[in-house]
């Protein structure tokens, strides 16, 4: 080809992007079709980098529409479940002046900083130990001496309880399997906020553990969804692998129809890194009725 043969073509090509870029504009721009910064930008990449620029753009309108505009299935993430609804409204008025105590351990002010910590332990503090430790290592000594005395006389009446229940417990006492489930919530409520040295942790587990077996050689059927998941998550904190699992089979066998018979093993094949037995537990809890819950999902998603 002619060098004005060549210059002919060129030119062509340059006028032929320029009117496409002006249709675009028009179409976009003015019949609202695009976001109109946008569109104005595309419009001059086109004029300025004839040619390429239609390419591109046009390129990329075809592969997002061949690859990219399906909708999103999401029936292996969701499983088809509908998510409960809850009706208890919210105490706005109560909670809208409430922040976490691990961020309040941060306020500079001491005198803000010791009046929470005074609100604190005024309420239930067996729900409240894991943030009490926290406030150990905050700058204000007279706050770290406060939070330490506060936890040292909590975690004494829990090893006094847990002493005097169990022991009347082993004796035989007439409402033991009461006493038995009532001692399971109440250690299970302080453990999982795991306050407690490895050792002492363990130890305490181990009580609990007992005192649930107790329970199920008596009453079994009077164990509920919650404290048999309670023993086995206990157990999986201490990575007693062994005893967990038969705390996830026991729950299995009683509360099969509960989501803390399948959370429990998904659990524990995860910390072990079981994968055939965590997705074969999972496709379980895909065929039964069970509502799956954000947290469930969330050990689905990271597991896989």
């Amino acid at each position: 080809m002619s060098a004005t043969g060549q210059s002919i073509l060129i030119i062509t090509l340059i006028v032929i992007s320029g009117i496409i870029a002006v249709i675009y504009f028009i179409a976009n721009y003015c019949l609202g079709l695009n976001r109109r910064n946008s569109t104005l930008i595309k419009t001059l990449i086109m004029i300025l980098c004839p040619v390429v620029g239609v390419l591109f753009f046009s390129l990329s309108y075809i592969w997002y529409k061949a690859f990219m505009s399906s909708p999103v299935d999401l029936e292996d993430v969701i499983f088809g479940k509908e998510h409960p609804k809850f009706e208890t409204k919210a105490e706005e008025d109560k909670e809208r002046n409430m922040i976490p105590l691990e961020e309040a351990i941060a306020i500079t002010e001491k005198q803000d900083l010791r009046k929470l910590m005074m609100n604190v332990v005024s309420s239930d503090i067996n729900h409240s130990l894991a943030s009490i430790t926290l406030a150990l290592n905050s700058g204000d000594t007279e706050t770290a001496h406060y939070a330490a005395s506060v936890l040292q006389d909590a975690l004494n009446d829990f090893r006094a309880v847990v002493d005097r229940e169990y022991k009347s417990i082993l004796e035989d006492a007439p409402d033991k399997y009461d006493r038995c489930r009532k001692l399971i919530d109440y250690m299970d409520q302080v453990l999982s906020q795991k306050v407690f040295i490895d050792m002492e942790q363990r130890n305490y587990v181990g009580i609990m553990e007992a005192v649930g077996e107790i329970l199920y050689m008596g009453e079994p059927d009077s164990i509920t969804a919650g404290q048999f998941e309670a023993l086995a998550l206990r157990l999986l904190g201490i990575e007693d692998y062994e005893r967990c699992e038969k705390w996830c089979d026991r729950i299995r066998i009683h509360c099969g129809s509960s989501l803390a018979a399948y959370t429990c093993r998904l659990k524990l094949f995860f910390a072990m890194n079981r994968r055939e037995d965590f997705f074969d537990c999972i496709e379980e809890l895909k065929a039964s009725p069970v509502v799956i819950d954000k947290e469930t999902l969330e050990l689905i998603r990271v597991f896989s």
